[in-house]
């Protein structure tokens, strides 16, 4: 389509991971070997919180939201990447890159959020055990979850919106598997500085706030559970957060490296190598951590399995 002397983009060229043929299938048994776990693990997790009574509780409802988000990340990326290491021409009409752009940012930005409700719930839980069922019942849970979610939406609006009135005339080639904005702005044929700096603006004023709530309601845990005489104690209220805090570090880092500096100022390839961790891998590693670390889990899942196994005797 013409406009002006240049004419607009229809479509883009994805690059994708490595350009080698030799690597193309091993990377497509490994990261279709990902995406299955994905699948496997966290809808074995959301069947697991929804099926058990025991695990009807806030911090249940948190990771099952959680894993219904990791869900929907995984697959936002999975497919495309997926069917690239398998065809020569890695193309992506104008439309699915942004629509892909939108959800991708729609769900990064909804478990950035539900990470900060997940560590206020730990610190209501641990600080104020007794009132814990009280400060929040299910319609805060709800609420908390709901503005998560308003939150990715919100973001992910402005900072589309904001992308689609840009030319793209051409190059079309994005250095990257996915729509993410940073190589999207690099190939605008106008001056892209000012959202550079809106993006810059959003992603570090909600990756901070989040941040900070994090922080502080570990802050205030740590007093807690220092507080406690018996080491049994301690260990208990310590176990509780040891997920969440793996889950906080093995997300936040690569996101964060990868979505607070300006595009001018950041290598793709650096880029592509930290989305690969948050993108892919941590929505694998989540249901692992939070079963394998938590005891109550563990003990749903055996009981799941020897009714299973009960039944089909």
């Amino acid at each position: 389509v013409a406009k002006g002397n240049h004419t607009m983009v229809t479509q883009f060229i994805l690059l994708g991971l490595t350009s080698e043929p030799k690597l193309q299938t091993p990377l497509f048994i490994i990261f279709l070997m990902i995406y299955l776990i994905t699948l496997m693990g966290n809808l074995g997790l959301i069947t697991l919180m929804k099926t058990d009574r025991r695990l009807h509780t806030p911090m249940y409802f948190f990771l099952c939201n959680l894993s219904v988000v990791d869900l929907c990340y995984s697959s936002v990326f999975s497919p495309k990447l997926l069917i690239g290491f398998l065809v020569e021409k890695k193309t992506v009409s104008y439309s699915a890159c942004f629509a892909q752009h939108f959800f991708f940012l729609l769900f990064v930005t909804t478990e950035v959020l539900l990470l900060a409700v997940m560590a206020y719930d730990r610190y209501a839980a641990v600080c104020n055990p007794l009132l814990y069922t009280i400060s929040m019942p299910k319609r805060v849970c709800i609420q908390l979850v709901a503005g998560s979610y308003a939150g990715g939406i919100l973001n992910s609006l402005i900072q589309t919106c904001c992308l689609l009135p840009l030319p793209f005339c051409g190059p079309n080639v994005i250095n990257h598997y996915f729509c993410d904005t940073n190589p999207l702005l690099k190939l605008t044929c106008s001056d892209d500085h000012l959202n550079e700096l809106l993006l810059v603006t959003f992603n570090g004023t909600i990756s901070m706030s989040v941040l900070l709530i994090i922080i502080i309601s570990y802050v205030y845990i740590l007093f807690a559970i220092l507080r406690i005489r018996s080491a049994e104690g301690r260990h208990k209220a310590f176990s509780t957060c040891a997920s969440h805090l793996l889950t906080v570090t093995l997300f936040y880092v690569p996101a964060g490296l990868s979505h607070m500096q300006p595009g001018s100022k950041y290598s793709l390839e650096m880029e592509k190598v930290t989305a690969v961790f948050y993108t892919l891998i941590v929505p694998m590693l989540n249901p692992l951590i939070y079963s394998l670390r938590n005891k109550e889990v563990k003990d749903a899942l055996r009981k799941a399995t020897a009714n299973n196994i009960f039944a089909s005797c």
